[in-house]
């Protein structure tokens, strides 16, 4: 299962990534992801640092550890989900210059999960949801740096 959303935000990809990449604002932009914790002293978005995030959907509270993948300032950020101790779903942000902002596209990789999970995502039509989930993750994060830097050219 996989699946990837795109938007345009009226920023730089330096100043979009820096957004991007702070996990720690994540529950900011995400409908079902509430936060993270960084974890083994990692502070921040570093390819290997660990975190184990907080989720919410509908009823439903989870947790899932993580690790970032790639975090290649201004291009690219990614981490991978665990499921029983294996990488299960890949979660990236691609920036790219478009006109006179970036193009940011959220895409997500279902690398692993266990069997019963599969009847899960069709019963809860999950694929869906993430798709959906996606968009709203997108919007939020647009409004968010548009607002800030909106903001900061006010204080100038």
């Amino acid at each position: 299962m996989q699946g990837k959303r795109t938007i345009e935000i009226a920023a730089t990809p330096e100043q979009v990534y820096a957004v991007v990449s702070d996990l720690s604002r994540i529950g900011e932009f995400s409908p079902e992801c509430r936060g993270i914790e960084w974890l083994d002293g990692a502070t921040g978005p570093s390819a290997g640092a660990r975190f184990v995030g907080r989720n919410r959907s509908g009823p439903m509270r989870w947790s899932r550890h993580g690790r970032v993948v790639s975090a290649e300032a201004s291009r690219e950020f990614s981490f991978v989900t665990e499921e029983a101790g294996r990488d299960s779903t890949l979660w990236t942000y691609r920036l790219a210059p478009a006109g006179a902002g970036t193009s940011v596209t959220e895409s997500y990789e279902v690398r692993w999960i266990p069997w019963w999970m599969h009847i899960v995502d069709v019963i809860t039509f999950r694929r869906q949801q993430l798709t959906r989930n996606m968009a709203t993750t997108l919007e939020r994060l647009k409004a968010r740096v548009e607002s800030q830097l909106a903001d900061e050219a006010t204080r100038r």
